[in-house]
């Protein structure tokens, strides 16, 4: 595959408070090449905050399963030595024999336990040596059930009291040191991301600024972004500069820190979704337009995060795990049908087998999507000529009932969707999804508004709403910016199921296939 490039090149901004530079009305009157520049370092930036996540899980997890094993040596030594005295040798021996010492078993049930009680939960420390106690408990039911049974009732109880209290105990002291491990040692600082706060630093919001950019945190200040006119240290602009503010500084979240009015807001989410920033809003302030918060906590303060399902971590992972296995479990299963139309094509008509064109994809990036050929060579060139032919009217939208450039097989493979099968050669390398919106063409940017960018924030799919929704019937630009957004911002990976539920009815039916 020919390596990436971007779509656009981009001249250096440099970010000055002298009078003659004109400040962006609003996030919508910023530079092309400037909103452009922030959807292309997005997937980065989801990358990184994915890691983060994933590094400060394996840093619990190896921590939980070391205190799981210390757990059980400590019993071993107890119940073999009389150092704390015969009754609680005895407590831990009925332990050992009950199963606490099986290993795999109660390990998986404290595991269990911790998931359960929401101790992986990020930046959650509240009440937390009481949720540790809740699961050190409720893995330690594993051993006062195989007491039980086994008709010791009483001394259960008594050996239930003694392990959960062990278990407690060595998990809480992990857990401080797994803490601090991740704050001073890996990633700490390194792991920071740049981090900018919209506050006028009053004395309503110094407490929220203290709870983010806390010492050995996951975020590390960039400067200040006042609602007003305002100027002290760390100023980097007003809010009408975000976008060069988020490309001049490499900033990976936004934090705001008091009230903004609906218009700011959406302002605001507007440029982090687009640089692919995480967005914290104040959980207190809960009239937010439009939108879809998420609780989440830093420090004990709760925020609301705002920003579309796919920015999340989790979401990230799993839907790349199900197009990784979809796509080649429709390689492999597909190829006798791949060949055939290979051979087909062949036959019917002088030319290479396979199309590529050069598409934008997720935040910008070109890549090569890949279909089988369904037009005769050079049709490309030809597409001026026939643009009074277009039935939506917009270029965007380019599609031609009985487009004459289509070869008689090609012509059979529209009507059912084949010509897409190779995307999943895409979907396999990364450039696509099996569900999302469709891949866009890089020549029509320059005629985007600011709202139409939304459909770079996933990466393009081989189906879509679009796609289940009639396809070439829908004649109007804007229904199906709408339908991408929707996509977007409802994510789940029930939404994705239901659209490739969808998908095979609709190629049946073959609305506005052509």
């Amino acid at each position: 595959m020919a390596k990436r490039s971007t779509l656009i090149d981009h001249h250096h901004l440099k970010l000055t408070s002298s009078p003659g530079n004109a400040i962006p009305a609003a996030y919508g009157a910023s530079p092309l090449n400037v909103r452009t520049k922030l959807r292309e370092r997005r997937p980065a930036s989801v990358k990184r905050h994915t890691a983060r996540i994933a590094t400060r899980l394996g840093v619990l997890l190896v921590g939980d399963v070391g205190a799981i094993v210390l757990c059980q040596v400590f019993a071993s030594w107890t119940a073999g030595n009389a150092i704390l005295g015969a009754a609680v040798a005895s407590q831990f021996s009925k332990a050992l024999g009950a199963g606490y010492g099986a290993g795999v078993n109660f390990g998986a049930a404290v595991i269990a336990g911790l998931i359960i009680t929401g101790n992986y939960s990020r930046h959650r420390q509240l009440n937390g040596r009481l949720r540790l106690l809740a699961a050190s408990a409720l893995a330690s039911v594993l051993v006062l059930w195989a007491m039980i049974a086994g008709g010791e009732i009483l001394a259960g109880f008594a050996v239930y009291i003694a392990i959960a209290s062990l278990t407690w105990l060595v998990l809480l002291s992990e857990r401080l040191f797994a803490e601090k491990f991740l704050m001073r040692v890996w990633p700490g600082m390194r792991g920071a991301a740049p981090a900018i706060l919209i506050t006028d630093r009053k004395d309503s919001s110094i407490h929220l600024e203290r709870s983010v950019i806390a010492a050995g945190g996951d975020y590390s200040l960039a400067g200040y972004v006042p609602l007003s006119r305002m100027n002290f240290d760390g100023v980097l602009g007003t809010i009408r500069e975000l976008p060069e503010i988020i490309d001049a500084h490499h900033v990976e979240a936004i934090v705001v820190c008091q009230h903004l009015n609906d218009q700011q807001i959406m302002n605001v989410r507007e440029a982090s979704l687009a640089a692919g920033c995480q967005l914290l809003y104040p959980a207190r302030a809960v009239k937010i337009a439009g939108v879809r918060p998420a609780l989440v906590w830093h420090q004990d303060q709760p925020f609301f995060e705002l920003g579309a399902p796919v920015l999340k971590a989790s979401a990230v992972i799993i839907k790349r795990v199900v197009d990784i296995v979809g796509a080649a479990a429709g390689l492999v299963l597909l190829a006798p049908v791949l060949g055939l139309i290979a051979l087909a094509i062949r036959l019917d008509s002088p030319g290479p087998v396979f199309f590529a064109q050069d598409r934008a994809g997720l935040g910008g990036r070109r890549f090569r999507m890949l279909k089988f050929r369904t037009m005769r060579v050079g049709a490309d060139a030809e597409k001026h000529s026939l643009s009074h032919l277009n039935h939506s009217g917009d270029s965007r939208l380019f599609k031609i009932p009985e487009d004459p450039r289509v070869t008689r097989l090609g012509a059979l493979l529209r009507r059912w969707s084949l010509d897409e099968l190779p995307q999943c050669w895409n979907v396999l390398i990364g450039d696509m999804s099996l569900v999302g919106p469709r891949p866009f063409f890089e020549a029509d940017f320059a005629s985007y508004q600011d709202h139409h960018f939304r459909r770079l924030d996933a990466k393009p799919g081989i189906t879509g709403l679009w796609q289940v929704s009639g396809r070439s019937a829908v004649v109007d630009f804007e229904d199906v910016v709408y339908l991408d957004r929707q996509y977007i911002e409802q994510w789940s990976p029930w939404l994705d199921v239901s659209i490739m539920f969808r998908t095979f009815p609709a190629v049946m039916r073959r609305t506005g296939a052509y």
